[in-house]
């Protein structure tokens, strides 16, 4: 009986530590990419082989599609090892018709390191005591002539249980 509550113990704690491969994207099927020709598949055909891509170009009015597909094993809480990566992109003309099909591997991809800075907003900067005084007049429900909180500065507009009729 203890070597099976020993043995029960090792396998459940080796299984809890093996990693857990994921699969997410779509990796077109390399058949289909086959079937895709430069200077003649348009937008709406490169959906019906391909399906809709993962992610479009923003920068250049949709020019590019990219179908993506990575493959991760995560073991436990540990961030997770990027096993494979794959990235189609299609390429079109102004015409909407197939210019170019690259594909992409994970050894293809570079780091990088985002720069830490802010942008600077328009206008200048109010201290806390600036800001205190600008807010003194503006919370003063005095009546109409001070805005009274109808927030359009008109007359308020009818009310749920008025049953007055015009």
């Amino acid at each position: 009986m203890r070597w099976l509550f020993i043995g029960l113990a090792v396998s459940s704690a080796a299984a809890s530590c093996a990693p857990t491969v994921e699969q997410r994207g779509n990796l077109p099927n390399p058949d289909k990419i086959a079937e895709i020709h430069a200077g003649t598949t348009t937008k709406d055909e490169v959906t019906k082989i391909l399906g809709t891509p993962s992610s479009v170009s923003v920068f250049n009015n949709d020019k590019s599609w990219y179908y993506i597909s990575r493959r991760t094993a995560q073991t436990a809480f540990f961030e997770p090892d990027v096993l494979d990566q794959q990235v189609y992109i299609v390429n079109f003309d102004d015409q909407g018709v197939v210019k170019t099909v690259d594909h992409r591997v994970l050894e293809d991809g570079k780091e990088i390191t985002p720069v830490a800075r802010a942008t600077p907003a328009p206008g200048r900067e109010l201290s806390f005591l600036e800001q205190l005084i600008g807010n003194l007049g503006k919370f003063n429900g005095a009546g109409p002539s001070s805005g009274g909180g109808t927030g359009g500065g008109g007359a308020p507009g009818p009310k749920p249980n008025d049953n007055r009729t015009p």
